[in-house]
């Protein structure tokens, strides 16, 4: 039985992409571990088809955490039989390189996204630079991988000559009950954001949007910006109508986030990785059957051409934001149309038809 390490920094509980992918390969005879941080604050680890190992750290953020996660990593990776390691990012690659290489193990790179690009990585020179030379470092060398969308693929071919291939991060597919008839009057229509509260991910405008919007607006998740949006909140008057709930574990989030009425995928237009990303959640919004709005950047649009699931818009400006939300709230006959789609999407749109490709994909490199 093929053994596979996956190597992350996220907590395990929270990680909805490697939990399908682990699961994936788990059930079709694969050893599979999953190697994350064990934070302050983390639960326990709920039970899964997989190996779970969580590393403890004294550092929690920036330079220390990373140095100190990696040489953790690294160590315990070198006493580890795999007959393949997997590193999630860019951010657990020098311990998977470095072990791969001394044990002759099959290496594989799992790039969720363009990593130098983020903003928190692109807008600060330094780390920037560190980052870049990781991944120059790295990534070459990394023959076998693969991404979230073609966009991100070809950027990795253009800048190191890898070919990677395309695994959609998309939701299981789930057995839905049929939704009520939308109430056109917009009483009780919550609008939804699930993800990480982070930089780049246009707070600093959809707060103030929310003031001209005719919706409350709940907000699941935390990240680097979670202070400062709720400083926001605070400071616009806005405490009643947009709500930070939290983080919550993926089948709770799934329940609430099918009771919205409409759902958010934003990103600022700030670097190469938010313009050519394909986010989680857009997907998870299709699977819950609520239309949502959007970024009109490569990866939605290629979708949204096919199956018209989202008001797409061109900026993140508060009054763009608010326009197309009040859309959503005011047209019903947009919104139901929207809604239907969704329903189809989902029949193609799904990890049991995804999970395909990525069964194909470990069977060709650990036949």
């Amino acid at each position: 039985m093929p053994r596979i390490i996956f190597t992350i920094t996220n907590d395990l509980n929270f990680d909805q992409r490697m939990i399908r992918i682990c699961s994936s390969l788990a059930k079709n005879g694969y050893e599979v571990t999953l190697t994350g941080r064990k934070m302050p604050g983390s639960r326990p680890l709920a039970p899964q088809p997989f190996q779970q190992k969580r590393l403890s750290c004294f550092f929690s953020k920036g330079f220390g955490f990373y140095a100190e996660y990696n040489i953790r990593l690294f160590l315990w990776l070198l006493f580890q039989k795999a007959d393949a390691l997997c590193a999630i990012d860019l951010d657990t690659i020098l311990p998977v390189y470095f072990v791969s290489k001394l044990k002759g193990s099959k290496r594989i790179y799992d790039a969720h996204e363009l990593f130098c690009e983020m903003k928190e990585v692109v807008s600060r020179p330094r780390v920037y630079k560190c980052w870049k030379w990781i991944e120059r470092f790295t990534v070459p060398a990394f023959k076998h991988g693969y991404t979230v969308c073609k966009p991100i693929a070809d950027e990795f071919e253009k800048m190191y000559g890898v070919k990677y291939e395309v695994i959609r991060n998309v939701p299981v597919k789930i057995v839905h009950s049929p939704r009520s008839t939308v109430n056109s009057s917009g009483n009780g229509k919550l609008l939804l954001y699930q993800g990480a509260v982070n930089e780049g991910r246009s707070f600093e405008t959809l707060i103030p949007a929310m003031k001209e919007v005719k919706a409350p607006l709940h907000i699941y998740g935390d990240g680097n910006f979670y202070t400062q949006t709720q400083q926001l909140i605070h400071q616009l008057r806005l405490e009643d109508k947009v709500i930070l709930k939290g983080k919550l574990k993926p089948d709770e989030l799934k329940e609430i986030t099918a009771s919205a009425y409409a759902g958010l995928t934003l990103f600022e237009n700030n670097g190469r990785n938010n313009y050519l990303s394909l986010a989680n959640r857009f997907f998870d919004y299709i699977m819950a059957g609520i239309p949502q709005v959007a970024m009109d950047y490569p990866a939605y649009s290629q979708i949204n051409e096919a199956f018209e699931v989202a008001v797409l818009i061109p900026d993140t400006s508060p009054q763009t934001i608010a326009k197309a939300l009040n859309l959503l709230v005011d047209d019903v006959v947009l919104f139901e149309r929207l809604q239907s789609n969704c329903a189809k999407a989902r029949q193609v749109l799904n990890w049991q038809e995804e999970e395909k490709k990525l069964i194909a994909f470990y069977s060709r490199i650990l036949e």
